[in-house]
């Protein structure tokens, strides 16, 4: 699986837990991705024009694809981005943009690297950036599903106690959930053919979830990472992501020498199986993705 050194390479994912059935979405933001990468030799323009390419494809939870909470009308997504030439910009639920991916960028030209909430919105509006668009009928069908399967049968999440989440729950609505709700992310690595690496990703959130809850996706070292010897994303179950600070740990066993591949299993391997978690890399002759769940994915190299 090795790859010649620098080449440039895209690797996609569009969430541990999602249908591979829309797989076709990771090729498209891969492909346009590298095509980027060949114009202008950006590893991090290629990697936020995958992610803003699976926000706009609506399946993904991420962008006009996000989860709606309990409420039936509450989006709260979350995004990052990094690179090796010192860029770094995050946001956390955040509501009403278009493209959170996009907005964690400009957020990487202020003084700041991480903002959220209404502070995260009113940025998006003093510079311009396009508002969401109104909930699609394919999320209210989503949440129509959520509250039908609501039942008490299953835990709330894997790993967290259900009546701990019950006793702070924040809205009006029942927290009796089976296992299987949005939990993911969409994420990109990119190798330039000039030796830099970058990474992206996107949650449309969790559901179930408190309000104001924020996952792994824009915590620096937990849901993403970038180095001088490369690149990692992470998905699945923020709340255990975050306790073995994953893409970190996962890129220092690739900068001490350990093959890309074994390094990614090496790091599913920390999660139970009923912990549905996955993570795609890039390094300086490898790039790949592993998971214990489902995953689409896409891998693409220059040749």
């Amino acid at each position: 699986m090795s790859n010649t050194p620098h080449a440039g390479a895209v690797v996609v994912h569009g969430g541990a837990g999602t249908s591979r059935d829309h797989e076709d979405g990771c090729v498209l933001a891969a492909r346009r991705a590298l095509a980027q990468l060949e114009i202008n030799g950006d590893a991090l323009g290629a990697a936020i024009g995958a992610v803003t390419t699976m926000e706009d494809d609506g399946r993904f939870n991420a962008g006009s694809g996000s989860v709606l909470g309990l409420d039936g009308a509450t989006v709260e997504m979350d995004a990052a981005i990094m690179d090796t030439r010192g860029r770094l910009g995050a946001v956390a639920c955040v509501q009403s943009v278009k493209n959170p991916v996009r907005l964690a960028r400009a957020v990487a030209d202020t003084p700041h690297w991480l903002l959220v909430g209404e502070g995260a919105s009113r940025f998006a509006r003093t510079i311009g950036m396009p508002d969401a668009a109104p909930v699609t009928e394919r999320q209210r069908t989503a949440h129509r599903k959520l509250l039908a399967q609501l039942a008490g049968s299953m835990p709330v999440m894997p790993g967290l106690d259900r009546d701990l989440i019950d006793h702070y729950w924040n809205y009006n609505t029942p927290v009796r959930l089976p296992e299987g709700v949005a939990c993911d992310t969409v994420g990109a690595v990119v190798r330039g053919a000039d030796g830099h690496f970058a990474v992206a990703c996107s949650s449309g959130g969790s559901a179930p979830a408190l309000l104001g809850r924020v996952g792994d996706a824009p915590i620096i070292g937990s849901g993403f990472f970038a180095g001088p010897e490369g690149a990692v994303a992470a998905t699945g179950i923020g709340e255990q992501i975050v306790r073995h600070l994953l893409a970190r740990t996962v890129y220092g066993w690739i900068a001490d020498g350990i093959p890309l591949t074994d390094a990614l299993q090496r790091g599913v391997a920390l999660f139970t199986p009923d912990i549905k978690v996955g993570l795609i890399a890039v390094s300086r002759t490898d790039a790949g993705a592993f998971s214990n769940s489902d995953m689409p994915t896409s891998k693409m190299v220059q040749r």
